[in-house]
């Protein structure tokens, strides 16, 4: 029996309710079907089924509901009319472990009343479910080390909100920015940044010590020590000035460059990628932390993360104790379909489709 668990309501989302319902962010055939059935007075009673080819995880699909809640009706005379009491919804719930081609939700009711919905309600999941994917796998790459969502800086600001509660449900330990965070009202966190010690003529110490002044009572105090390319320097020094306000050092060594702690060992018998982040880079500044007193300190590691590199760490027993990961987390695709597969109670589908198992599935109120 299909279980009931808590959904997001509506009003978490700030739907533009009457763009939705207008058809506005619709394919446009989407929007001439809807309108055909209107003229004609054709009220096909069809079963919806809306599913993925992927193994993956769910993500969207309170939003999607409440975009079905708030855009499903019909026009009479001129006037908008309801129609989400007139449908039967089953679905999923967010963060469920879904398989390819299973049905994540089904729509059951008359066509005219949902036609113009089935873009937004598709992409939102599309979406959704491509960030929660991509920050499970790099959860479980971690093995319980906690992952930093940081990817707000390389995609449009209108995604933000959604996608930080889709990396929170997926097992992210926190998100960059307060909009992210708004959906459990949580706050973005960060860490001392390249901007402010810009701000500060390079000076990294100076500006983590005021930083650290301002806003250690608020947050966990981290500080990026690649500005001046000799990390194991810098953290060192950082640790030293801020003393137990310091709870972690970030290492964020571009991809073309090699820290300065690493020019001799360029020359060793083993070889080794000394560019970036990487884990002879990564072992020379816990030791020099330990070494300065200063094991408590932690090392957050980030550039260019992904899962297959985060569990190469994990395999190697790197001593990193946190992941900050960007732009990985948004790539790649999750698309979904949805296809009519009965029609006034008869099966009714395109070749290759048909309706299947759809018994996980719990009614949505």
């Amino acid at each position: 029996m299909a279980e009931t668990r808590e959904r997001l309501s509506p009003e978490t989302f700030r739907l533009p309710v009457d763009r939705i319902r207008s058809g506005y962010y619709a394919d446009a055939y989407f929007v001439y079907t809807k309108d055909l059935l209107e003229k004609v007075g054709r009220h096909p009673h069809v079963l919806m089924q809306v599913f993925q080819r992927k193994d993956s995880v769910l993500g969207g699909i309170d939003e999607a509901i409440a975009i079905l809640k708030a855009g499903a009706g019909r026009m009479v005379d001129g006037e908008w009319v309801p129609g989400w009491d007139e449908l039967k919804v089953r679905a999923l719930y967010e963060g469920d472990e879904i398989s390819p081609y299973e049905p994540v939700m089904t729509i059951e009711g008359d066509y005219q009343l949902f036609a113009h919905l089935e873009t937004i309600y598709l992409g939102t999941m599309a979406r959704r479910t491509l960030i929660m994917r991509n920050v499970k796998g790099v959860v479980e790459a971690a093995n319980g080390k906690p992952i930093f969502y940081f990817p707000a800086r390389h995609d449009h600001w209108l995604v933000q909100t959604g996608d930080g509660w889709a990396a929170h449900v997926a097992g992210s330990v926190g998100v960059s920015t307060d909009a992210q965070a708004s959906w459990w009202g949580g706050l973005g966190i960060g860490t001392v940044p390249h901007g402010l010690i810009a701000a500060y003529g390079g000076d990294t110490v100076l500006a983590a010590k005021d930083f650290a002044k301002h806003y250690a009572s608020q947050m966990n105090i981290t500080v990026l020590v690649d500005w001046e390319n000799d990390s194991t320097r810098t953290a060192v020094e950082v640790a030293d000035a801020l003393e137990g306000d310091l709870w972690g050092v970030r290492l964020d060594t571009s991809g073309t460059i090699v820290d300065r702690s690493l020019w001799h060992e360029m020359e060793a018998a083993k070889p080794f990628k000394p560019t970036g982040v990487n884990e002879m880079l990564v072992r020379k500044v816990r030791a020099a932390l330990d070494d300065a007193g200063h094991r408590d300190v932690k090392i957050v590691a980030s550039g260019g993360f992904t899962a297959d590199r985060i569990t190469e760490f994990e395999e190697l027993d790197v001593p990193v104790d946190a992941y900050g990961v960007g732009s990985s987390l948004i790539r790649g695709d999750n698309d979904y379909t949805a296809d009519i597969v009965r029609v006034d109670g008869a099966p009714c589908a395109k070749k290759g489709r048909g309706e299947w198992d759809s018994s996980r599935l719990s009614p949505v109120d």
